[in-house]
């Protein structure tokens, strides 16, 4: 199969794959929604930090290694999935002493004993991480959904009987530890893969030698994206950083389930292209504007939609995250963007580069926070709207540098679509407030939505924006 073909059924497998998780992932963060409290959403989150923080120190990286390496043996594999299985044990054992001490700093009692039962899934993706970059290397995305379906289906229905018969907070802890069961029974089954008795000191220090500097990057990524919540579970409620965190999960389910199967697709693909600057660049550039002309239309229409859409979904014990929602989708616009920018430092093993980069964002990061942080929560989210802006001018400082596609090139490319999506959504907006206000939520959203995609959608068609031919292209094949 040519490069091309292989990314074009990778991507539509990856998206398969990630959307269609992602459907039944949102239809059961609903139905929990209105079963169970916000401050038992808020408790959860309290600890995602520490659970991401312990995933990120367990891989170290080596995944990232293992995908960009031109050949890799069972000597590779094996010692990276030894490496994971001891890094996974010694961490949920200094998650279950140190629990207590979480619980006291956000005065959350039953904290304590979620955590020690929650954080065996550390344990348990340690065990399959090797299986599924295998998969992800050979671009075998068809494999991953084929795994990842019944296995999250599985956990849904777990989780959705748990929280009927009145298990709270709980079924919110066993669901996600089920799905990873099932899903790592699989990936064992179909990748028949059994790792060596083996630990290759020269292949450690080749993988750890860049995934390092990966894992300091993404620990910085972890704690400084999670800081968000650290503070608002500090020094607010559970429950408010419980509609802090659904207005997140409702603004990363385009965001970052895009971002996140482009990504899968695009890192194996910038490697191969990796030598090869002007086509690096040609397909970089197209891939880029193609994801904002899918995701900014999105975010815009679920700013001007945002009441009724949680008061549908969620019933009305949600709506004080209305305005959180609308605010967060506005910075989630150039998130995708940003990861592009960073895979190509990746492929092109600037690993140093990458780190340099986080030091950067997170100094401007914490400077935003502390002038954002007076405001209260509200000014939080406007924080990071402005910090994502800023950190758009960083991401780009290298890849203008390597393939000369800068900051100001990206913008020109980018604002036809953002100012188009953005103007629209200012006419549906006053539509809604002139004519639709008062009609009943699930019509208003239809219809919203509705006159949203018409206008879009003609408008790109009549001006011949190229970025529908790409859509169409990728479409067809």
């Amino acid at each position: 199969m040519s490069l091309k073909k292989q990314a074009v059924s990778s991507m539509i497998w990856t998206f398969a794959q990630q959307f269609g998780t992602q459907l039944i992932t949102f239809a059961l963060s609903v139905i929990l929604a209105r079963l169970l409290l916000p401050s038992d959403f808020g408790t959860i989150a309290m600890f995602t930090v520490v659970m991401s923080i312990a995933s990120a120190l367990v891989d170290g990286g080596m995944s990232s290694s293992l995908i960009r390496s031109a050949e890799v043996d069972d000597r590779d594999l094996s010692t990276v999935f030894w490496f994971n299985m001891v890094m996974a044990m010694a961490m949920y054992i200094i998650i279950f002493f140190t629990a207590p001490l979480i619980a006291d700093f956000y005065k959350v009692e039953i904290l304590t004993p979620v955590i020690r039962v929650y954080s065996v899934s550390i344990i348990i993706r340690s065990l399959t991480a090797v299986q599924s970059t295998r998969f992800v290397k050979a671009m075998d995305f068809k494999t991953l959904f084929t795994i990842q379906l019944p296995s999250l289906i599985i956990g849904a229905v777990s989780g959705v009987v748990m929280a009927y018969s009145g298990f709270g907070i709980w079924s919110l802890v066993f669901y996600p530890i089920i799905q990873s069961v099932v899903g790592g029974i699989q990936l064992w089954f179909y990748s028949k893969w059994k790792p060596l008795l083996i630990f290759d000191q020269a292949k450690f220090k080749e993988h750890f030698g860049f995934g390092y500097k990966m894992t300091l990057s993404g620990l910085l990524d972890t704690v400084f994206r999670n800081i968000y919540t650290i503070l608002i579970g500090k020094h607010f409620s559970s429950a408010q950083l419980g509609y802090y965190n659904r207005a997140d999960n409702l603004k990363q389910l385009p965001v970052a389930n895009l971002s996140t199967a482009l990504n899968k697709v695009t890192f194996p693909l910038f490697a191969k292209l990796k030598d090869n600057d002007v086509k690096l660049k040609e397909v970089y550039q197209k891939l880029m504007k193609l994801v904002i002309f899918v995701i900014a239309p999105v975010l815009f229409i679920m700013m001007v939609v945002a009441e009724p859409m949680i008061r549908f979904l969620l019933t009305d014990k949600w709506l004080p995250a209305v305005p959180y929602l609308q605010v967060l989708a506005l910075s989630g616009i150039l998130f995708p963007i940003h990861s592009y920018n960073l895979n190509i430092l990746n492929v092109k093993g600037r690993s140093d580069l990458f780190l340099k980069l986080e030091f950067w964002k997170k100094g401007l990061q914490i400077i935003t926070l502390l002038v954002s942080v007076p405001f209260g929560v509200i000014g939080i989210v406007w924080g990071q709207v402005i910090f994502s802006v800023l950190a758009f001018f960083i991401n780009t400082h290298y890849t203008g540098k390597m393939l000369k596609y800068g900051s100001m090139h990206q913008i020109l490319d980018l604002m036809p679509i953002i100012s188009l999506s953005g103007s629209i959504a200012l006419i549906i907006y006053f539509s809604d407030h002139f004519y639709f206000h008062n009609w009943v939520d699930l019509p208003r959203l239809l219809v919203l939505s509705g006159l949203y995609a018409a206008m879009y959608l003609g408008t790109v068609w009549i001006f011949k924006f190229k970025e529908i031919n790409y859509l169409k292209d990728l479409l067809k094949k």
